[in-house]
């Protein structure tokens, strides 16, 4: 089976970066082009929540890209090809799906994901910590659920949800003490440590945080869209109490 759009855009890639290419492009390297692999990700996730397929081909080709510009700078350095990012990943498949590749037998999706995580652990045996290998990059919010998800596979778990609860209005309580005393550090500190509870909450629950969070901004920006199509005044002149009530007619809109 042949690619030549994917061979195509290897080359273009390769031509941008040549002696006679853009000047931008030769000008970039691994750590200047990190916002832009974050940024594209994001808006394939944006354009797989809005259900537009058009928007999602679009925006996967900028990811695409990122892979290939990325390989491109690697190969000019002798380090590695986009060949090696293809076949260390082809590679990685295969070890970790025995049960399609090999003589694996398996009864369910627990006994795939089980399968999945004991041959990482295989593959990763240089990683001496269950804290190694949580990206430093990703959102604060991302890394507390990888954090937590890896503490329990060692058994660092709460007894039952109740003591959850527990763990989790205590730590309300305490931030409330340390903004009433006016004490911003120990608030900024009380207030991580509630946030960390809720991602133990979400998790205990099988919720992601993450994608909890995210549909809150789109709720929240979508109603705050209405309120101001609804308002008949700036919205700097509402009271409160008149903020509440467009508050509610956005939400009884939204709901129609």
């Amino acid at each position: 089976m042949n690619y030549p759009q994917l061979e195509r855009l290897i080359d273009i890639l390769s031509t941008l970066r040549g002696e006679n290419g853009c000047d931008w492009d030769k000008a970039q390297t691994h750590y200047s082009l990190k916002k832009n692999m974050i940024e594209e990700a994001y808006e394939a996730v944006d354009a797989i929540e809005d259900g537009d397929c058009e928007h999602l081909k679009e925006e996967l080709g900028d990811v695409l890209l990122q892979v290939v510009l990325h390989s491109q700078i690697a190969k000019e350095a002798n380090e590695f090809t986009i060949e090696d990012v293809a076949k260390g990943i082809s590679d990685k498949l295969v070890h970790r799906h025995p049960h399609v590749f090999g003589n694996t037998k398996v009864n369910g999706t627990k006994d795939i994901l089980d399968n999945w995580e004991k041959l990482k652990a295989e593959e990763k045996k240089h990683r001496k910590s269950a804290m190694d290998g949580i990206s430093k990059a990703q959102s604060a919010l991302m890394s507390a659920q990888k954090i937590s998800k890896n503490a329990v596979k060692k058994g660092f778990e709460w007894p039952n949800e109740e003591s959850l609860w527990e763990c989790f209005n205590s730590e309300i309580k305490e931030f409330k003490e340390a903004v009433s005393k006016n004490d911003k550090e120990n608030a900024e500190e009380e207030l991580g440590d509630l946030l960390f509870a809720a991602v133990n909450l979400a998790r205990w629950n099988k919720i992601d945080a993450e994608q909890a969070l995210l549909k809150a901004n789109r709720k929240f920006m979508a109603r705050f869209r209405k309120m101001e199509e609804l308002a008949t005044k700036p919205l700097e002149d509402y009271s409160f109490e008149e903020y509440d009530m467009l508050w509610k007619q956005a939400k009884k809109a939204l709901l129609q």
